[in-house]
């Protein structure tokens, strides 16, 4: 099986298969190449929607110049992803980000995001965000406030009395809410309009319709979140090819 950088060529290939509609393990058979590697290919560079080739090629070459130029690490500068295949791990986390704004969140909140559920505390200050991300303190100063609104990190002080923003095991339960709640506000507002507009018009009819069924879907998430909740807070069950590992030889998942 090929291994290495994906072609120019390749990454043509992978575009017209997903202009056929092709599923990713297919272009991957095409390509003879595994499906988790067109799956990350795709998933940093746009979606399947948005993916353009030559884009992709560009922007492949231009983070391999990138890692080039950058600085050596310091001898004794803390790594990043320990015990992990950093490179791998960093261009998961590229894919990670990806999917969370194909989900309608902007970018810099994506990488926020991102960055703090892929660290094994889960907590990261604001400089230490800056660091990670080569952002902005404005940047991420604004990235948390957004996050902290919609529930998806919390604040808290640490020993020293920094600031930290933390993802938790509650964290996406919290966030969920958030969006149940938002989704209530629409519907107490549809129906006003309602009555502004007169209940046997055509657009009365329309908001009512859209009241009836963001309250059946904020009812629902919300219930079935609760009832889900605890699986937050439950450790995964080893999968069964990790069962047969030696417990003293296992390598860390990232």
């Amino acid at each position: 099986m090929p291994g290495g950088r994906l072609t120019q060529q390749e990454r043509q290939q992978i575009a017209l298969g997903l202009a056929d509609g092709l599923a990713y393990a297919e272009i991957a058979r095409g390509l003879d190449r595994p499906t988790s590697t067109i799956t990350r290919e795709v998933m940093r560079n746009g979606g399947p929607t948005a993916y353009r080739s030559d884009l992709a090629h560009r922007a492949t070459e231009q983070r391999a110049h990138r890692r080039k130029q950058a600085a050596p690490r310091a001898a004794d500068a803390v790594p990043r992803h320990p015990g992990r295949d950093s490179e791998a791990v960093g261009e998961f986390e590229e894919v990670f980000t990806t999917v969370i704004m194909a989900s309608g969140m902007p970018k810099m909140m994506a990488r926020v995001l991102a960055c703090l559920t892929l660290t094994d505390s889960g907590s990261l200050t604001a400089s230490e965000l800056v660091q990670r991300l080569e952002v902005s303190p404005a940047s991420v100063s604004k990235a948390v406030t957004f996050l902290d609104e919609q529930g998806f990190v919390r604040r808290e002080r640490d020993e020293r009395r920094r600031e930290r923003y933390v993802v938790d095991d509650d964290v996406w339960y919290q966030s969920m809410m958030v969006s149940a709640r938002s989704m209530n506000q629409v519907v107490a507002t549809a129906r006003q309009g309602v009555s502004v507009l007169g209940r046997d018009t055509p657009a009365a009819a329309r908001l009512e319709n859209v009241a009836r069924f963001l309250d059946f879907v904020s009812e629902s998430m919300s219930r079935a979140a609760g009832q889900a909740r605890d699986i937050l807070h439950t450790k995964p069950e080893p999968r069964p090819d990790e069962d047969a590992e030696d417990p003293g030889t296992a390598t860390p998942h990232a």
